[in-house]
């Protein structure tokens, strides 16, 4: 995984900055190790370690926002995908082709999105090896608009079928809504160059460790210890940026419920 990789990349890149920081002790000559210095350097790095962890703070909330927003609309999608397949079943048995591109639609979904779990089976959907997990994928858009004239071209014989059909054409522009909103969710809070300016501010935080620890074993546990506790905040980040994969990827539970309800 993508986020696994990651994580070992942070961890690899603090370890070696603290271990660059311990080096670097060694080289420096007794007058640059004085206490005045050590002070000065525990000085900055206090300010460096409070500066990085209100920040890390910040990024993990903004990161936790967007994914918790995009696990309600991926939800709300599904509800309205199932409203809107019980509206057209009230209908009639007339507007079964649209009913079955509906499921198709959900299947397509279900099939790109989680690519890792089973397909779902009965129905049959467009073909999703070269479609990515987010994003709008033009098959399924296309998919979606030919449910929306058939829904619009319904011709009431009378007033209950009318009212039905005005109530699937309301619904049908819900499900567009939150289809696009589950769409947008794939723009991320936090870009690559921001981690990398974070990434490099806690490699000189760590550098900075180095130069204070001194070559005992106790402190180089410790030392090993936050630089894993790092790299874990940083896992999670990379984590909860990628919605549908990794350790806390959106489940596709609701998306099935929906599929299930509409094969009733």
């Amino acid at each position: 995984m993508a986020e696994t990789l990651a994580a070992f990349i942070f961890c690899a890149l603090m370890s070696g900055s603290a271990i660059f920081g311990i080096k670097l002790r060694g080289w420096l000559s007794e007058e640059h190790l004085s206490e005045h210095t050590l002070e000065a350097i525990r000085l900055v790095t206090s300010l460096l370690v409070t500066f990085a962890a209100l920040v890390l703070s910040l990024q993990l909330s903004s990161v936790k926002g967007a994914f918790d927003k995009a696990y309600r609309d991926r939800n709300a999608d599904a509800a309205g995908l199932a409203q809107l397949d019980e509206c057209l079943r009230s209908y009639g048995a007339e507007v079964g082709p649209i009913r079955l591109d509906l499921r198709s639609y959900t299947a397509g979904v279900i099939a790109s999105t989680w690519p890792g779990e089973p397909k779902p089976a009965g129905v049959s959907y467009p073909d999703t090896t070269a479609m990515a997990r987010e994003g709008a994928d033009p098959s399924l858009g296309a998919l979606m608009l030919r449910i929306g004239r058939a829904i619009n071209g319904l011709a009431p014989a009378d007033t209950f079928h009318a009212n039905l059909a005005a109530e699937c054409r309301a619904l049908y522009q819900r499900v567009q809504e939150r289809r696009w909103a589950v769409i947008e969710d794939v723009r991320g809070p936090v870009s690559p160059l921001f981690t990398s300016v974070m990434t490099f501010w806690l490699m000189l935080v760590f550098l900075s460790f180095g130069l204070q620890i001194p070559r005992r074993r106790l402190a180089a546990i410790v030392l090993a210890i936050g630089i894993v506790s790092i790299s874990t905040v940083m896992f999670v980040i990379a984590d909860l940026e990628t919605h549908y994969g990794g350790l806390f990827g959106i489940s596709s539970v609701s998306m099935r419920d929906a599929l299930a309800s509409m094969a009733r």
